[in-house]
């Protein structure tokens, strides 16, 4: 056996070649971040092996500093480790007190790991070719994201300038209130308006739903506003409207590729009910290859949905928290999807209800519905079945 450790940075990396008997093959050289130095790393490892010898390739995880590298080593037909940053940083500092951290001492922490560690799973191609969802999902989130920042733009806004505005309607964040201030973006320029405008403004945008009354309501109410007027404010508000209608049409546009990669996937766990193709897609993405994990609490521990444990003679953890060390995408399309899929589906619905009537916080309960759904994609990812409900024939 021959282990290739590879600390990865933006403009090189640095290596070192172990073998299984612990003898330096290839002391820390370092090679850039371009063909000619992965060429170079390749011939190096070609020089250190014999045709009988084993290879394994461990490097960190590190992002898209990686990427092209990974790619690289598994074109080669390497058998190639991708190791948590964490377990490395842990393994590290279980060799020596010292406080040592350079990109040499990380090449050999690498090595030394993939030969100590027997457990370790490789990366495969399918995980490989499944980080264009990943980076789709991803991509997805940010953008939800920052369009809820926007969201509470609005709210802060429209707080200053047409607080009564909030009562009038279901919510601020619709096509026809966004339509309502884009033009008028203030009680003082509604109360100015002209009625008949008004009432198409709000017809038009609304599709038929408000009509004359809502007109005359919002009007009213904004004639007896206390909201400011501020036309800095108001530019602002515009702005943002603006913003948040862009980032509609970039989400809308990330979903739709999404959805295609969804269905050449065809996956079952799309089957489940309540579980929707954007939390789905964000769960096999981040999860990657189901043949990693050899069981489903690996898998749990992955997301970071395992309790913490700690027990020291006398003293044991009587309230676990969760370790939330893993994947926080992961875990977050996780705890969403087991909200929705407790609502459509009756059987995880008594469940949750079930622990609810324990005495458990609604947010535990729902921690134990979560490792139960973790448990069900898992079994129907390694099995290839649709969703089967529990009072199926």
């Amino acid at each position: 056996m021959v282990c290739i450790g590879i600390d990865v940075a933006k403009d090189k990396h640095d290596c070192f070649i172990l073998s299984s008997e612990g003898q330096v093959l290839a002391d820390v050289f370092t090679i850039p971040n371009s063909m000619e130095g992965f060429q170079l790393l390749l011939e190096k490892i070609r020089g250190c092996v014999s045709p009988q010898d084993s290879i394994k390739v461990g490097l960190e995880a590190t992002g898209h500093y990686s990427y092209n590298l990974l790619g690289f080593l598994l074109d080669c037909g390497l058998a190639t480790y991708v190791l948590n940053p964490l377990h490395t940083n842990l393994y590290r500092k279980s060799l020596s007190l010292r406080k040592t951290k350079t990109d040499r001492v990380d090449a050999r922490t690498v090595a030394a790991m993939l030969l100590s560690d027997v457990g370790l799973k490789p990366y495969t191609n399918t995980v490989y070719h499944n980080e264009e969802l990943k980076s789709l999902t991803r991509y997805r989130f940010d953008k939800v994201r920052e369009r809820a920042k926007l969201k509470t733009s609005i709210s802060r806004l429209v707080c200053i300038l047409f607080p009564e505005l909030e009562n009038l309607v279901p919510s601020l964040h619709m096509k026809s209130v966004y339509a309502l201030l884009e033009e008028f973006p203030g009680a003082k320029q509604i109360a100015a308006s002209n009625l008949t405008r008004l009432k198409f403004l709000l017809a038009d945008a609304s599709k038929g739903h408000y009509g004359r009354e809502v007109a005359v309501a919002i009007r009213d109410a904004a004639r007896s506003s206390i909201g400011s007027f501020m036309p800095a404010k108001s530019l602002e508000l515009r702005h943002t409207i603006r913003l948040i209608r862009e980032l509609d049409a970039e989400i809308e546009d990330i979903e739709g590729s999404i959805q295609s990669l969804m269905h050449e996937l065809n996956s079952p766990i799309t089957t489940i009910p309540g579980l929707g193709f954007r939390m789905a897609a964000m769960i096999l993405a981040e999860v990657g290859d189901f043949s990693r994990f050899d069981s489903p609490d690996k898998l749990l521990a992955y997301a970071g949905l395992s309790p913490s444990t700690y027990q020291s003679g006398q003293l044991n953890n009587c309230y676990a928290h969760m370790e939330k060390r893993g994947s926080r995408y992961l875990r977050y399309a996780i705890y969403n999807a087991t909200k929705y899929v407790c609502h459509w589906d009756p059987t995880f619905a008594a469940y949750l209800a079930r622990k609810r009537s324990e005495g458990k916080h609604y947010n535990v309960a729902l921690s134990h519905a979560a490792k139960k759904l973790v448990r069900l994609i898992y079994a129907m990812e390694k099995s290839g079945l649709p969703y089967k409900p529990a009072n199926a024939a």
